[in-house]
């Protein structure tokens, strides 16, 4: 019952997953055994939305008593859950871990100071139940189906440089001036591989694309370093948007030289929060996940 008055108040077998830390093919089987022991249809499905039928209608006033009875009680005990305590294995991007994480987490462990942190930082995609990690954040547009998937900060991949070396170039037309250009390239080998920029107007819409083979001037895994070079007047860094201070933020600022222009790139515009479903999963990486998607709201930065 209290799962029927989740996906209600929900609207999505996917958002109702997401909050109750099961995977979306989980919800399905469960609500399938629902509607297989009371021998009616409970929601009317299609492949954009979800609504009740008359049966679902008729159930959800109980099953919202159930939800809220379950609800007080778990405020009981939540002084004692608050507690959070142990060790929480974390995953993460390099470039996300390095410029996103630590503020949250610092707060989030002023909440819970007997918790611990161990970081696992790298751009390999680890295996949570294989290598024993609770968390992992990973830009994906397609999270592996048997893991509870949260999207949390959307991105745009940028060109960015220094105010001075900016001003020293002048205005770019478009992507192709770069090819010019001395560009900072994460990930690149030492050949040209074709890129696709998209260029889009203050509502998002698509207005212009454009794809290109970019040499790079320096490349690698270290983006901390290419960050480095292009505040240092190196060239232009492709970046994401979240590690990038901008020139009125901080005196080492970029500024972004292809204004409406952005990298499309195959892992998607999100980074999301990965975990295993319960029971398997952590209630205390949940907690995390909860408190840092609230957190970027507040900033105006996540989903």
């Amino acid at each position: 019952m209290e799962l029927f008055a989740r996906i209600a108040q929900a609207g999505s077998f996917a958002r109702a997953a997401r909050d109750l830390g099961l995977t979306r093919a989980a919800v399905s089987r469960r609500v399938a055994a629902i509607e297989s022991a009371v021998g009616l249809a409970l929601f009317a499905r299609s492949t954009r939305s979800l609504s009740l039928t008359e049966a679902g209608r008729r159930l959800q006033a109980r099953a919202r008593a159930v939800l809220e009875a379950t609800e007080g009680a778990r405020l009981a005990l939540r002084s004692e859950r608050d507690q959070l305590s142990g060790t929480l294995r974390i995953s993460a991007p390099p470039v996300f871990g390095n410029h996103v994480l630590p503020p949250l987490l610092a707060r989030f462990q002023a909440l819970h100071p007997a918790l611990r942190y161990e970081f696992l930082f790298t751009y390999r995609r680890v295996d949570l139940l294989a290598e024993g990690v609770d968390l992992a954040f990973r830009a994906t547009a397609q999270p592996p189906e048997d893991w509870v998937a949260q999207p949390l900060l959307r991105y745009a991949v940028r060109a960015y440089a220094s105010p001075a070396w900016a001003a020293a170039a002048g205005p770019l037309q478009g992507p192709q001036d770069l090819l010019h250009l001395p560009c900072l390239l994460v990930g690149q080998h030492e050949d040209a591989s074709e890129r696709r920029w998209l260029r889009e107007d203050a509502q998002g819409r698509p207005l212009e694309e454009a794809a290109l083979s970019l040499r790079a001037a320096a490349w690698g895994n270290d983006h901390e370093v290419l960050l480095a070079m292009a505040r240092a007047g190196g060239g232009v860094v492709l970046s994401p948007d979240f590690c990038v201070p901008t020139a009125t933020e901080s005196g080492g600022g970029l500024v972004d030289v292809l204004p409406g222009w952005r990298l499309t790139v195959k892992e998607g515009e999100w980074i999301q929060a990965l975990s295993l479903p319960m029971p398997a999963g952590s209630e205390t990486a949940r907690a995390l996940v909860r408190f840092i998607k609230e957190a970027l709201a507040e900033q105006g930065a996540g989903a």
